[in-house]
Formats: C-alpha cells, sequence, structure tokens
C-alpha cells in the first residue's frame, strides 16, 4: 500500500559531492517535466541551487572505509532518528536515493514501513562487495535507476530489471568545448578527494611524490581542485610550502582537469570525469588498515576505478593501499612526463570510452522512469 502524498514534495537523499551533482542534474530534469515540483531533504550546494529545502547537509554523512563508519555510527543513527520522524510528518511523495547504501538502505526501510515509493538513482556500486543486497534492492525500491553500462547485466543476476539510463555526465561535461582547450606540459592537476579523511591520508602522499618529482623536473607546477565544503587552510597545512601549488574551486573544475598534462586523484566518481576529458590519471586509494583488510577480503571486481571497470582493463593505474606510495605516484608521473607512447596509449585507450557510457539525456530519462510510476500508482 503506497501511503506517500500526491501532492507533497519529493524528498532526497544525498550523501556527497557526485550525489550532489547528478541530484541536481535529476532535479532539473523533473522540474522540466513538472514545474510544479518542490524537493526536500538531504543534499548540498548544487541541488540547494536548483531548489531543494536542505533540512540536513550531506556532509553530515561524509564518511569514508569501515572503520570511519562505525566511529560516526552514534551520530549518524541520531540523524537517521530525526529523519524517521519527518518522513512520518511529510509523507512526500517519493524518495529518491542517490548512492551511498549504508546509509540510504536505512531510509528505504523506512520508507516502506510507511507506503512511500521509493527510486534509486545512481544505483549503489553493490557490484564490487556485497553483491546479496540486490536482493534488499528488490524488496525495498521501485525502481533501480542505473548509469554505468555493466551494472544492467549485473542485476539481470539476481532477477532484477534494472532501468539502464546511460551517464548523466554526458549532459554535464561542456566536452566540445573542452577539446578545443590546450593541454599545459609541465602542469599536474591534485584530486585528492571530497571527505577529510581522504585528504588527510592522501594529500600528504601527493606532496612527497611531488618532492621527489622536483629533483629532475624543476618546473612542473601543481593545481588543486578543491572539492565543495572542504576547507584550503587544511589543503595548504598538508602542501609542502617550496612546492608551488594553486588552489582551484569546484566550478572550473572541468577546465582545470583538461589543462593538466596528468592528474594524482583519490578514487572516485572523479576518475570518469576525467577520463570523458580523456586526462590521464594515477588513482590512489587509502584507508585505515582495518579497513583494507577487510576490503580486500569483500571485494569482488579487478578496479576500484570507474574506467577501468567500463573498458574491463587497466587504463589508469590504481595504487591501494600499501601500493599507493609517494615512489609508484612519482614513477608514473614520470613515464608520462618522459615518454611520449607511454602517455599517447593512455590517451588512445581514453578515446574509446565516450561511446560506452551513453548518449547525452540521462537525468531526463531517469525523470520520466520516475514520474511515470508515480503516475501508475497515483492512477
Amino acid at each position: 500500500m503506497h501511503t506517500g502524498n500526491p501532492s507533497g514534495p519529493i524528498w532526497f537523499s544525498v550523501g556527497e559531492a557526485s550525489g550532489d551533482l547528478h541530484g541536481a542534474e535529476l532535479m532539473k530534469a523533473l522540474k522540466a517535466a513538472d514545474p510544479a515540483l518542490t524537493f526536500t531533504g538531504m543534499g548540498g550546494p548544487a541541488m540547494e541551487g536548483e531548489g531543494l529545502e536542505s533540512r540536513h547537509s550531506m556532509r553530515e554523512i561524509s564518511l569514508v572505509g569501515i572503520t570511519e563508519i562505525l566511529g560516526g555510527l552514534p551520530r549518524i543513527l541520531k540523524l537517521l532518528g530525526v529523519i524517521k520522524g519527518e518522513l512520518a510528518e511529510i509523507r512526500p511523495r517519493a524518495i529518491i536515493l542517490v548512492d551511498c547504501p549504508e546509509f540510504n538502505f536505512r531510509i528505504a526501510k523506512m520508507a516502506k514501513k510507511l507506503g512511500i515509493p521509493v527510486y534509486y538513482y545512481i544505483s549503489p556500486q553493490i557490484w564490487a562487495w556485497r553483491s546479496g543486497r540486490a536482493n534488499f534492492l528488490r524488496e525495498f525500491t521501485r525502481k533501480v535507476i542505473c548509469i554505468l553500462p555493466f551494472e544492467k547485466a549485473f542485476y539481470a543476476k539476481y532477477g532484477m530489471d534494472v532501468e539502464y539510463v546511460g551517464s548523466p555526465l554526458m549532459d554535464v561535461l561542456p566536452l566540445d568545448r573542452l577539446d578545443r582547450m590546450a593541454v599545459h606540459g609541465n602542469r599536474i592537476g591534485l584530486l585528492p578527494g571530497s571527505r577529510r579523511k581522504e585528504v588527510t591520508a592522501l594529500l600528504p602522499v601527493f606532496a612527497r611524490a611531488a618532492r621527489l618529482l622536483a629533483g629532475d623536473h624543476p618546473d612542473l607546477e601543481y593545481v588543486l581542485v578543491r572539492a565543495p565544503g572542504m576547507d584550503e587552510s587544511l589543503l595548504r597545512s598538508l602542501w609542502p610550502a617550496e612546492i608551488p601549488v594553486s588552489f582551484v574551486e569546484p566550478d572550473t573544475r572541468y577546465e582545470t582537469f583538461r589543462s593538466c598534462k596528468l592528474i594524482l586523484a583519490a578514487s572516485g566518481t572523479v576518475t570518469l570525469e576525467t577520463a570523458l576529458i580523456g586526462t590521464p590519471v594515477a588513482v590512489a586509494y587509502k584507508v585505515s588498515p582495518l579497513s583494507e583488510l577487510i576490503g580486500r577480503l569483500l571485494v569482488n571486481v579487478k578496479y576500484i576505478s570507474l574506467p577501468n571497470l567500463i573498458v574491463d582493463r587497466e587504463l589508469y593505474p590504481e595504487f591501494i593501499g600499501k601500493e599507493a606510495t609517494p615512489e609508484n605516484l612519482a614513477a608514473t608521473a614520470r613515464k608520462w612526463l618522459d615518454d611520449p607512447k607511454a602517455y599517447a596509449a593512455v590517451k588512445a585507450g581514453l578515446g574509446g570510452l565516450r561511446s560506452m557510457v551513453g548518449e547525452p539525456g540521462a537525468p531526463g530519462r531517469a525523470a520520466r522512469i520516475i514520474l511515470d510510476d508515480l503516475l501508475s500508482l497515483n492512477g
């Protein structure tokens, strides 16, 4: 029995920067289809810019790694209690969950009890680990909407017919304009992550790699793209004063990615953005030793970065846990700076990726799926 309020707002539950971006695009598409819609819940600055009445900041749940999530558990449980009360009071027309399964699965359970229809946009990466959670999604959501080409086949193994709409990045990235921009041969980009834990683990490693490169490449310049809400003074405190770095705001990040010869990046959605733009990236990922051990036991994919998963080979070199060393990152950077053939090979591999992630229009296709299904419920 569905008891969402047909004239109520749509509740979004988003927990990180990439979800905020995709949530904002979906809101835009939903408003285009039905200008009377209103939105509330948890999101970030991009969604607020599209009219989200934000009840909770996504920063309240932006944790990374299993042990880190356990440490923040009391706070998160309190927040879930508050949200449960709000959902019961507001009775939203629907709930749209974006990624963040550890948090959003709990929201899905609450919604089911309240009879509010749930749609999962940007399906959580359960193909990577704990794949049995597909059974949870079958029970607690109306529709799962996927954006990666290999996800439909994965869900089919669990008897689920999910909706594949293609990557919303094809709508967000101004590729025609970016393709015409020049690349600076001595510029290295730095993307240490969007969460404090990631940044404090990775930026010192990137800094030591820069020190190693300074010996034989003294002319390199570094540019760091600050994630939304990330404190610039923290970033400065983790970077050596003697190595020049400039800080760039997130709203010009795509132009910055394109201008770089190469980038050192934390694993995440950003690796697909850089790949579609065509910039070689060395991917690093560091969590606590316990998280890493648990992760290695549970993960069922060969790669952690989306470009590698989509093409099913290592386009971007990945350095995980103990492998994420200044020496490894500096060696990769050196290879791309000094060996034109090695650099051209990565660029050529990235060239085929755009045709594999779907045509533009993904947010519009997702909006149509959700609104048509709501219509069928209320019809």
